[in-house]
């Protein structure tokens, strides 16, 4: 059967000729995952939202809500949605439970093994006003729900907001360095790059590191120059990076990452390119297309699944069917994608052997 537009929502046809078919669609649902790239409030049900907003009283009207929830032919508001989520709907920690378990079983469902996913607590405690140990602790419960039920393992990233003064990412460090817990892995950095370059948030990042943390950031999103994604790399000294897409601008600095291994995570319904290339090339010219060629270690993710239309799915079918990637590429994202999460070595290799002969075994009848 022939791909649509509403598969992807947003997401221009395919150029390639590939002709999807639901023995495709099996495949890519059923092979194993690790999502390393979505943000919770990105992740919220529709039909959650709604409940929140009439359990808050929030002053938006349903047509708002129904808005937010309806892509157009280029996704906008995004950001809009989320500072909503802070500023009227979330007020106590069962509410974070909830979106958490909900996102957990949702990608579970599409055999995601593994998730790594951000979180702002700045908003949370200034704006929604929920203590950061409180609201810390509803989502770390919902992490530990979702392994006894759904049998997946989980981490929380919680996340710099970038558009924040840069003290307040300091702060979150501290938050975090209270109240420890096993789930929580690192830092992460994200909303609107512009004219919030990673530079700004050193010190933060320097005492994540000190104190034992993980680390990751969003760099070259939104066309913002490679630079950006060299200051992440080298000054935050980030274990990964998300999305860097601008690397493509200079290839000797891309050879350098490719040869140091760190991995990027990508998402094949990235916003900015959707807005600013043309429909009939915007697969195309998506700079994920050179990013293999050029060495670089690359691994699809939704990003804001349930805002951009999107399921872990339909994230690695777009990759075969839009990006143009073969089977042999995606198994290699797969192994990125192992490579680049936040586990301990053994069951690195543990997933390494298991995974891969999953994923052999169900490309056989593809091949």
């Amino acid at each position: 059967m022939k791909e649509t537009n509403e598969t992807y929502g947003n997401v221009p046809a395919s150029r390639t000729g590939i002709e999807i078919t639901d023995a495709h669609r099996a495949f890519f649902k059923a092979i194993p995952k690790a999502e390393l790239h979505c943000h919770l409030l990105g992740a919220v049900r529709h039909e959650t939202f709604v409940a929140l907003a009439q359990k808050s009283r929030a002053p938006i009207e349903r047509a708002e809500i129904d808005a937010f929830y309806t892509r157009g032919d280029k996704p906008v508001g995004v950001l809009r949605v989320l500072r909503a989520l802070d500023e009227y709907l979330l007020t106590g920690p069962d509410d974070l439970h909830r979106i958490t378990y909900e996102y957990l079983e949702d990608a579970a469902a599409h055999n995601v093994r593994h998730a790594e996913f951000f979180w702002n607590p700045t908003g949370t405690v200034r704006v929604s006003k929920i203590e950061y140990g409180d609201a810390q602790a509803g989502i770390v419960q919902a992490i530990r729900d979702a392994s006894r039920d759904f049998g997946m393992s989980a981490r929380l990233i919680p996340s710099i907001d970038r558009e924040a003064d840069p003290d307040e990412a300091v702060a979150l460090v501290e938050w975090m360095k209270a109240h420890c817990a096993d789930e929580v892995a690192g830092i992460g950095i994200d909303y609107r790059e512009n004219d919030r370059p990673p530079e700004l948030f050193w010190k933060a990042y320097r005492n994540a590191r000190e104190a034992g943390f993980r680390t990751t950031a969003h760099a070259g999103e939104f066309g913002m120059p490679w630079r950006n994604v060299e200051t992440a790399i080298e000054l935050l000294k980030v274990d990964r990076l998300d999305h860097g897409y601008t690397i493509v601008d200079n290839p000797a600095l891309a050879a350098k990452y490719a040869a140091s291994g760190i991995v990027f995570t990508v998402v094949p319904t990235n916003s900015y390119y959707l807005r600013t290339l043309p429909p009939e090339h915007w697969a195309e010219r998506h700079p994920i297309r050179r990013m293999p060629e050029l060495g670089l270690k690359i691994h699809p993710n939704t990003d804001d699944p349930t805002l951009h239309k999107v399921n872990p799915s339909e994230a690695w079918e777009l990759m075969f069917s839009h990006f143009g990637f073969g089977l042999d590429d995606l198994r290699g994202f797969m192994i990125n994608g192992i490579d680049g999460a936040w586990i301990d070595p053994a069951t690195r290799e543990t997933w390494r052997t298991s995974w891969l002969a999953e994923f052999d075994n169900l490309a056989k009848p593809l091949a």
